[in-house]
C-alpha cells in the first residue's frame, strides 16, 4: 500500500506545490475575470483538435508497429492507445499511460518484446521530433526575442538525441558472453528494432512527419485557445513556445503534467509579454481539454474488456506467489 501511495503523494505534492507557487504570483480575480471571459467556440475547436491528437497519436505508435513487423490491426492500435491516453491522465506521471499501453498491447496479442519496444520507440520518436521541431523553429524564437537565454540547450538535446538513437542500435554489439542474460537479450532485439524504425527512410521519415505533425496540432489548440481568452498571441508564438512546454512535462515528477504545465506556460509566455494571470489560465483551461478529450478513454477501456483482464491478471499474480510459497490456490472461477 505504501509503494502504491508514494508516487501519487510525491507527484501530487510536486503538483500541487507548483500550481500554490504559481497562483501566488498572479492577480487571482483577474484570472477569474479571464476565464469568464473564454469563447465557448474557441473551446469546442480545441476539443476537436485535440481529438484530433489523439488519432495522430495512434497512426505514429501504428507506423512504429508495421515498421517492427507487428501483427496489430488499426482498430486495436486506435483502442489500446486511447486507453493509454486516459491513464495518462489518472495514473502519476506521463509514463503511466506508456506503461499501461505496453501491458494492454500484450494481453491483446503482441509479444512481449514487441509490446515494449514498439512503445519505448514511438516515444523516442515522439520526443526526437519534439527536440528536432524546437531547434527548427529557434531562429523565429531568437528573432522575436533576441536576449531569450538558454537557446544552446535544444541544440545540445538534439545532439543527445541522435547519439541516444545510435546507442540503442549498437546494443546488440554487446559481446557474446553476456547473451545468455535476458535482459541483454532484451537489450539485443531492441538494437534490431531501433534500426527497423529509424534506419528504413519509409518509416523513420513518414512516423517523423507524423509525429511533427502532432507538435504543430498542439500548438495550434493552444493558440485556438489564446484567440478564445483575447490574448495578444501570434501563431508562430505558439508554434515556437508551446513545444518547450510539451517537453517539460513529459518529465514524471507530477500527475498528468499539472503543475509543471502551468509554471512552464507562465515562464514561457511571459517572453512574449502575456500576463501570468493570462498565462495561468490558458495553461489550466488547456489542461482541463485535454483532460475531456482523454476521459472517453476509460469507456474504451471498459468495453474492450479491460477490468476483466485486470481481474485475470491480478489472479495470476496471485496463483504465481501462492505457488512460490508452496500454497495451493484454486483455480480461478473467470471464464
Amino acid at each position: 500500500m505504501i509503494k502504491r501511495l508514494l508516487p501519487w503523494l510525491l507527484k501530487g505534492g510536486i503538483s500541487f506545490g507548483l500550481i500554490a507557487w504559481v497562483l501566488s504570483k498572479v492577480d487571482l480575480a483577474s484570472a477569474w475575470d479571464k476565464a469568464l471571459s473564454m469563447d465557448g467556440a474557441m473551446v469546442l475547436l480545441a476539443l476537436v483538435l485535440m481529438l484530433a491528437q489523439i488519432a495522430l497519436g495512434a497512426l505514429r505508435w501504428g507506423l512504429v508497429l508495421r515498421a517492427l513487423d507487428a501483427v496489430f490491426r488499426w482498430t486495436s492500435t486506435a483502442t489500446v492507445y486511447y486507453i493509454g491516453v486516459f491513464f495518462s491522465i489518472v495514473l502519476p506521471g506521463a509514463v503511466g499511460g506508456d506503461a499501461v499501453r505496453m501491458w494492454f498491447s500484450r494481453r491483446a496479442g503482441l509479444s512481449l518484446a514487441t509490446a515494449v519496444n514498439s512503445v519505448a520507440l514511438e516515444r523516442a520518436m515522439t520526443v526526437f521530433a519534439l527536440v528536432l521541431l524546437v531547434c527548427l523553429t529557434q531562429p523565429i524564437l531568437i528573432a522575436r526575442i533576441p536576449d531569450m537565454p538558454g537557446t544552446w540547450v535544444f541544440p545540445v538535446l538534439l545532439a543527445v538525441c541522435v547519439i541516444g538513437i545510435l546507442v540503442l542500435a549498437s546494443l546488440d554489439k554487446l559481446p557474446a558472453s553476456l547473451h545468455r542474460w535476458k535482459l541483454v537479450r532484451g537489450l539485443v532485439q531492441l538494437a534490431g528494432d531501433t534500426r527497423k524504425l529509424f534506419f528504413h527512410p519509409a518509416w523513420s521519415l513518414g512516423t517523423l512527419v507524423v509525429a511533427l505533425i502532432g507538435h504543430i496540432n498542439l500548438s495550434l489548440a493552444v493558440y485556438v485557445l489564446a484567440l478564445g481568452l483575447d490574448l495578444d498571441v501570434h501563431v508562430l508564438d505558439t508554434l515556437v513556445l508551446v513545444p518547450p512546454v510539451i517537453l517539460i512535462m513529459t518529465l514524471p515528477i507530477s500527475i498528468a503534467g499539472w503543475g509543471v504545465r502551468e509554471t512552464a506556460m507562465v515562464t514561457a509566455f511571459g517572453f512574449v509579454g502575456i500576463a501570468a494571470d493570462s498565462a495561468i489560465v490558458l495553461s489550466i483551461i488547456f489542461g482541463i481539454v485535454t483532460m475531456v478529450t482523454a476521459l472517453p478513454g476509460g469507456l474504451v477501456f471498459l468495453l474492450a474488456g479491460g477490468k476483466k483482464m485486470e481481474q485475470e491478471e491480478l489472479a495470476e499474480e496471485k496463483a504465481a506467489g501462492d505457488q512460490a510459497v508452496g500454497v495451493h490456490t484454486p483455480p480461478s472461477p473467470l471464464p
